[in-house]
């Protein structure tokens, strides 16, 4: 059996759970087999380190110590806003050594300002995208997705990302079977698909600032099955059409089509989470009007049909006390 060796880096100011989440993961797997994932943690110069919610942290090795791993994980955290840059140069010398490079939340600004992230598709947490894209012009951000596969470069989002993107790893290197083990053993899902949206429509979308606009937002939100046209939405804003959707646009970062559609999505997969309604009467209720038109909706947007989502995603209840 192949050894993937997970080697995590350490740093001050990293957040405790990029590193935790993932390393359970791996751990988890490896009891199950045995020698699967030897993980073992390092610094820079093999000291303890602080999080950033001030746990310590005490590596097994110094970085300079590590040969080249199979997986090599980057967590995130504040501490890297200033890196180190002796972290930095370790990783733009050794990191291209392992057969796998990841990273968790904003661990991808370390990879990013090691040229690791240079021509690839990338994601960190979705407050901080743009903020990558703008620092390192030559990486590719999409802020939606929880994960992102480029190669032999793995990026996710926030902190329980990095334990999908983990699990999604565990399943291709040992299969489906093993990793929904470790899944339900940690009590998280397996597993989110990788193009799954971030965050909600609310949070995806800024709140403009007029009242007329805001309500409309609001409006939105509560009416998901209503005329949602612009024309509608205009007039309810009191503004014509073509005014309507240049402000919009301009206070709230998206068109009204796509805002729109962002909603319906979130109160169509609240349903199929939350409740035991049929897809037909769910897609009516969501604006959709045919479960074909919700069935697009899905597999564009979160590649999985609603069906297939439901069955993911709609917690299971849990047995009754003996």
């Amino acid at each position: 059996m192949e050894q993937r060796d997970v080697l995590v880096v350490l740093f001050d100011g990293v957040q405790s759970l990029d590193v935790t989440g993932p390393l359970e993961v791996f751990t988890q797997a490896a009891l199950r087999v045995p020698g699967a994932y030897p993980v073992r943690t390092a610094s820079l110069d093999g000291t303890p380190v602080r999080t950033g919610s001030g746990l310590t942290l005490t590596p097994d090795l110094a970085l300079s110590d590590a040969g080249p791993p199979h997986t090599l994980l980057v967590p995130g955290g504040r501490g890297t806003r200033e890196p180190d840059a002796r972290l930095v140069d370790w990783l733009r010398l050794h990191a291209p050594r392992a057969r796998r490079k990841v990273s968790v939340c904003t661990g991808a600004f370390l990879l990013a300002a090691a040229g690791l992230l240079d021509g690839r598709r990338a994601t960190t947490h979705w407050t901080r995208c743009a903020e990558l894209a703008a620092g390192f012009p030559a990486v590719r951000v999409d802020p939606e997705p929880i994960y992102v596969r480029d190669g032999d470069v793995a990026t996710s989002a926030g902190v329980t990302a990095g334990i999908d993107l983990a699990l999604a790893l565990v399943e291709e290197d040992l299969g489906r079977d093993l990793a929904l083990a470790v899944a339900r053993h940690l009590v998280v899902f397996l597993r989110r698909p990788g193009n799954q949206t971030q965050f909600s429509a609310q949070l995806a979308a800024q709140t403009a600032d007029r009242r007329p606009l805001r309500d409309v937002q609001q409006w939105i939100t509560e009416n998901p099955a209503a005329d949602l046209s612009v024309e509608t939405l205009a007039g309810r804003a009191g503004l014509s059409p073509r005014h309507f959707a240049r402000a919009f646009r301009d206070e709230v970062g998206m068109t009204p089509g796509r805002y729109v559609d962002r909603v319906r999505l979130e109160a169509a997969r609240r349903l199929l989470e939350d409740t035991a309604d049929g897809v037909e009467g769910i897609s009516r209720r969501c604006g959709y009007g045919t479960p074909e038109a919700m069935r697009r909706a899905f597999l564009r947007t979160l590649g999985a049909a609603p069906a297939e989502y439901r069955r993911r995603f709609r917690p299971v209840a849990p047995p009754p006390f003996p």
